[in-house]
């Protein structure tokens, strides 16, 4: 990193990252990465933090400033805590760099490199415009608050979410095929929540041939979210013309493939960073094997089949010492929520040695990603 300095950080700069880390949590996993900042007076007093909330939302440094200004702070001469190097291009929101000079603010402290390419910069541009800026403070653990979203952008695919929701006994469907609400009323509504929030859905033939799903993103009134993910379908069968899944805005897409690397491809091409998996059990299956899930949503319903369409297919694992391991995940609401009657849990790929060995990703590890923080 270009702005290092070994040792250089103060203590009310090393507890402010902690809380800058802490609050990053309160964001949802995405296309974008879990962000926290946090800004202290001259004299090292915590004044207000931020985090970023998703897509299209302040982000965790605007996040701050903001509240600063709602309190009437005054933030001359104050200094910034972020997880990650301020952004330096203008998206859907302004440069956080820019926002940072305007509101006086004159030393910055950041964990990570941002190695989004449009995004990155912002430590030169704070730089240049005088302010004092360092960085490498906390940033083995700014790196594992995000190694998933790091490892999407680096392979330059989408963020890839996977949904499942099953009874006790992990199924998805009763052996008549029905599976017609096996989730409650609440867990429905917050899969819809997440609908809004992603670029695309993804489901294979199969599951439009039995389910024929409209795969939109809804309102509790059922009626269409403002927000729309692309309708992804995968598989070599074709998609009938009248199923319902093609509707009549032009946001479906046929992926002509049964490979899941093949398809995050596709979809990124079309400018999906952050792609929900929902089924059916095959495709669940093929991502889960092939490592390409960064974040895992499973809606638990108290109820048994015994019976019927399980959850996942084979994956390839014959010996417990392959198997898959999970961690909880607390971003976004917390690990485990109940929903109704359902509970919900929220799980990211374990830590692997390589992980562990190697936690703060390189900026050649850049990827060309929307997004940014």
């Amino acid at each position: 990193m270009l702005f290092r300095r070994a040792g250089a950080f103060s203590e009310a700069e090393v507890t402010a990252m902690d809380a800058a880390l802490q609050a990053a949590l309160g964001g949802p996993r995405g296309a974008n990465p879990l962000v926290g900042a946090v800004v202290l007076g001259p004299d090292g007093r915590h004044l207000v933090s931020g985090f970023h909330r998703g897509a299209g939302t302040a982000h965790a440094e605007a996040d701050a400033i903001k509240q600063a200004r709602l309190q009437g702070i005054n933030l001359e001469g104050a200094t910034m805590v972020v997880t990650l190097e301020p952004c330096n291009h203008a998206g859907r929101t302004g440069p956080c760099s820019q926002a940072i000079i305007d509101a006086g603010i004159t030393r910055v402290v950041y964990a990570v490199d941002d190695p989004h390419d449009p995004a990155a910069g912002g430590a030169r541009t704070l730089t240049a415009a005088g302010v004092d800026v360092a960085a490498g403070l906390a940033a083995g653990e700014a790196a594992e608050l995000n190694r998933e979203w790091f490892d999407a952008v680096a392979a330059k695919r989408p963020f890839v979410t996977v949904h499942i929701a099953q009874t006790l006994d992990s199924r998805i469907a009763a052996v008549d095929g029905t599976s017609q609400w096996i989730s409650s009323p609440e867990s429905l509504r917050d899969n819809h929540g997440l609908r809004g929030l992603i670029d695309a859905i993804l489901v294979g033939t199969e599951t439009v041939l039995v389910d024929n799903p409209r795969l939109t993103a809804r309102d509790p009134d059922g009626a269409l979210a403002a927000s729309q993910p692309l309708r992804a379908v995968m598989g070599l069968r074709e998609v009938p013309a009248d199923a319902t899944v093609r509707g009549t805005d032009g946001r479906f897409i046929h992926l002509p493939t049964r490979d899941p690397a093949e398809a995050l491809s596709l979809l990124f091409a079309e400018g999906a960073r952050h792609v929900m998996v929902e089924g059916g059990s095959r495709i669940l299956g093929a991502f889960l094997a092939a490592g390409l899930v960064d974040e895992l949503i499973v809606y638990l319903a108290p109820t048994l089949l015994g019976s019927g369409t399980p959850a996942l297919r084979d994956l390839g694992i014959t010996t417990l010492a392959d198997a898959q391991h999970w961690d909880w995940d607390d971003a976004g609401g917390g690990a485990v929520r109940s929903l109704g009657r359902d509970l919900r849990l929220h799980l990211r790929p374990g830590r692997t040695t390589e992980n562990h060995e190697n936690p703060t990703p390189g900026k050649d590890a850049a990827g060309s990603v929307t997004g940014g923080h």
